[in-house]
């Protein structure tokens, strides 16, 4: 049975870090790329961060992120333990939500890991509150 699994949520105070994990199994990990949404109460969910499943020459793979978290959070992803991070750094409250990992088989390209809809599978999700 696919699952995704998010950790690392918490409480925090502004300005701190957090990073959040994201463990897949019962799927081919290394064939989807993986995403971050959020959601605030009242609020539509919001594209945090995605990387591509396939490397681009040199190992690395492509990454994107929502424009209010560029600069500050760091998507990355370990094939080999079948698991997504989101390094959240400077944390500010309007940070606050739940976090949601997603896997979009053969993603590879910014228009479809933006859109929640290209998504196969999603986690539970993991809360995050940022206090001031």
């Amino acid at each position: 049975q696919e699952q995704l699994v998010e950790s690392g949520g918490g409480l925090v105070q502004a300005g701190g870090s957090l990073r959040l994990s994201c463990a897949a199994s019962g799927f081919t990990f290394s064939r989807y790329g993986m995403g971050w949404f959020r959601q605030a109460p009242g609020k539509e969910r919001e594209f945090v961060a995605a990387i591509t499943w396939r490397p681009v020459t040199g190992g690395t793979y492509n990454t994107f992120y929502g424009d209010s978290v560029r600069g500050r959070f760091d998507i990355s992803r370990d094939n080999a333990k079948n698991t997504v991070y989101l390094q959240m750094s400077s944390l500010e409250p309007e940070d606050t939500a739940t976090y949601y990992c997603g896997a979009v088989r053969f993603g590879n390209d910014d228009f479809m890991l933006r859109l929640g809809r290209y998504y196969n599978y999603w986690g539970q999700g993991t809360q995050v509150t940022v206090s001031s």
